[in-house]
């Protein structure tokens, strides 16, 4: 692993500023200051892991309502 990679590996933030960074990523909504703090303190592994949570979540609540409504009868 390079040097460059362990020392991000290594940066302070927590799973919840993380888990803040990327649910505004998927809006695609986020100020210039906000995004530059979020590159230099959070950690690129928390980034992978809140990403694939927050797909996951996405995905399952799509065929929850994809589901409801088929249910209820409106796509009849």
């Amino acid at each position: 692993m390079s040097e460059d990679l362990r020392h991000a590996a290594q940066r302070p933030g927590s799973f919840w500023q993380t888990l803040k960074a990327v649910a505004w990523s998927f809006f695609g909504v986020r100020k210039s200051s906000d995004y530059a703090q979020d590159v230099a303190r959070i950690n690129p592994v928390h980034v992978i892991v809140a990403g694939v949570l927050a797909a996951l979540v996405f995905v399952l609540g799509l065929v929850w309502l994809v589901r409801w409504i088929i249910a209820s009868g409106v796509a009849q």
